[in-house]
């Protein structure tokens, strides 16, 4: 039976967004059958903000939805916009208005050199992150009073409520039971943020109560820092708060070699999902042929499972590993290549395993 077209929904972004996005779609055309992905190419970024004024246009959001099975983000960021506001308006807009209320980050040791952690080797690191994506101090509640003078009073305010927490916990205790996991621990800082943070351990004791399967552990956010360096090897399934899930994730990308091999999905199940690579948008390398595609690459890896293409994200994924065992890599990962070629190496390692 032939595979149902998927519309992809792209934004490449500013920087070396559109490089390594570019490199994604190529792996993903190579390793999915002959037209069973389509990819609309969308403008927005701070290019597009620039010269018409405007982030999206009204009800654009709303089309996404509508339009596409998913989307691809390369990177947002610029310095000629400060403030950021087309980012706010692209991926926190993306986030809030179609509810993407996971962001899950896995985190997996795929060659012993990439890790600065000492006799850790290929296969010890094997965690996913789900950081709630939607409440907590991003939330973009808040003000400022006498702003610009110092008598400034900044407030922002951080929102946990019992559905959005308990969606996010039920989904991380779901996926380790479906992905064979036997650890769940939450990270949150309930003894200093007893509000919100005590909602967060309330909530995570009822849903771990209807999971006797598995290991359920509460931790301080500062403990689980220290573990992951430590031993990571602890840990399974991460679950927490959006500004501590931000910080914890990048922490344990590090730890497998960074964020240039650091895939993210922003997601809501059975609705249209929003996937990027981690790292920033690097104006500073732009154009240079230096950005590294493989987060990208394994970003798209995801978007396929997410998509029921199991066994393409799977190819995707073998490739990758098979590229970095070579170190055909960019000089970022101790390799010679440009971000085509790394593309291109990639592509090439598909086609050993027809």
């Amino acid at each position: 039976m032939e595979a149902r077209q998927l519309r992809i929904g792209v934004i490449g972004g500013d920087g070396i967004g559109p490089e390594v996005v570019r490199e994604a779609i190529k792996v993903l055309s190579a390793v999915s059958p002959p037209a069973s992905l389509a990819f609309d190419e969308l403008p927005y970024g701070a290019d597009h903000t620039l010269e018409t004024g405007v982030t999206l246009p009204p009800g654009e959001m709303e089309r996404f939805a509508r339009d596409y099975d998913a989307l691809l983000l390369g990177a947002l960021g610029d310095p000629r916009i400060p403030d950021m506001r087309h980012a706010v308006d692209i991926l926190m807009g993306a986030r809030r208005k179609l509810d993407l209320y996971i962001n899950k980050r896995p985190v997996r040791l795929l060659q012993d050199r990439l890790t600065p952690l000492k006799d850790r080797h290929r296969g010890d690191i094997d965690l996913v992150i789900f950081r709630e994506n939607t409440e907590g101090a991003y939330a973009g509640i808040g003000g400022a009073l006498k702003a610009g003078t110092r008598d400034e009073v900044a407030v922002t305010e951080m929102i946990a409520t019992w559905k959005g927490t308990d969606r996010i916990v039920r989904a991380a205790f779901e996926w380790a039971r479906a992905n064979g996991r036997r650890r769940v621990c939450m990270a949150s800082k309930y003894n200093a943020i007893p509000h919100a943070h005590g909602l967060w351990a309330r909530v995570f004791r009822e849903v771990s109560a209807e999971f006797p399967d598995i290991e359920a552990t509460a931790l301080f956010a500062d403990v689980v820092a220290m573990e992951l360096v430590r031993d990571p090897t602890r840990f399974d399934v991460i679950v927490t708060s959006n500004l501590l899930g931000d910080i914890l994730s990048d922490l344990a990308a590090q730890i497998v070699g960074g964020i240039g091999l650091a895939p993210s999905a922003n997601i809501h199940p059975g609705r249209t999902s929003l996937f990027e690579p981690v790292h920033g948008s690097a104006p500073d390398i732009a154009g240079r042929g230096l950005a590294n595609p493989l987060a990208a690459v394994l970003t798209g890896a995801m978007m396929l499972r997410h998509l029921d293409r199991r066994e393409d994200a799977a190819r995707v994924e073998a490739a990758v590993d098979r590229v970095l065992h070579e170190g055909s890599t960019t000089p970022d990962l101790g390799g010679t290549l440009t971000t085509a070629g790394v593309g291109d190496a990639v592509v090439e390692a598909l086609g050993r395993d027809r």
